[in-house]
């Protein structure tokens, strides 16, 4: 048996822009294994200059990953997906970033639960926690997760079947979310794609207070003319 969690109850108060189409949670426990610092991924103490908020269209996602046991609950069955929380990621004061600060066990069930239809992948939500959650001080898993949650539940998206059906270049889709989001610009975003210049995700640059930010001069991302492709998935 699974329990269904439709959209508009996924993020209170902001639950309109929650973009979980179709979320069924299996009632079974959900695997996860320690996430843990590797010498190409070692752990990092830099101070937190400010944030990233990290969204990734599901549609494309599931088109290159989908046959991936870790992708089974987002891309298969009758889930269905639009933008999905990557996570929040704290970024250093220059180019280097804080990782792995600290030692931590598995993420609760109860948390992994409640974030599953935000952020469809328990491991990854056990990565999230333990690479990025950890540098942030005084903060738990759920406290973690409550916060990126909320950041990603404010957020609206442009009709992203339209732009699909269009040409389409990086600077014209930052501006159609700065649309959609007052107060969001579009220097204030990353866009991120493919080798073959298929839309990926959405960094959205978060000053230390997170509240949107102009995206450091360092910070990765398209040129706003290079081209881009939305695929629409199932959708």
């Amino acid at each position: 048996m699974r329990r269904i969690l439709a959209a508009a109850a996924l993020l209170a108060p902001a639950a309109a822009g929650a973009q979980a189409y179709r979320c069924d949670i299996p009632d079974q426990p959900l695997r996860v294994r320690p996430d843990l610092p590797t010498p190409a991924q070692p752990k990092r103490m830099l101070p937190i200059g400010g944030y990233t908020l990290a969204l990734t269209w599901s549609p494309q996602f599931c088109r290159e990953r989908g046959r991936d046991a870790s992708a089974r609950l987002q891309c298969r069955g009758r889930n269905s997906f639009g933008w999905t929380l990557h996570g929040l990621w704290p970024d250093g004061v220059g180019k280097q970033w804080p990782q792995y600060c600290k030692p931590t066990g598995l993420v609760p069930q109860p948390v992994i639960r409640a974030n599953l239809c935000a952020t469809p992948s328990p491991q990854l939500i056990q990565h999230e926690w333990a690479k990025h959650g950890t540098c942030m001080p005084g903060y738990d898993a759920s406290r973690y997760f409550n916060r990126a949650t909320s950041l990603y539940a404010r957020l609206r998206y442009p009709d992203m079947d339209a732009l699909s059906r269009a040409p389409l270049a990086a600077g014209a889709f930052a501006s159609a979310m700065a649309r959609a989001n007052p107060g969001l610009a579009a220097n204030m975003m990353r866009i991120t794609a493919t080798r073959d210049g298929w839309l990926d995700e959405v960094w959205v640059c978060l000053d230390r207070n997170f509240r949107y930010r102009r995206c450091p001069a360092h910070q990765g991302g398209l040129p706003a003319n290079a081209g881009l492709r939305v695929w629409r998935g199932r959708r």
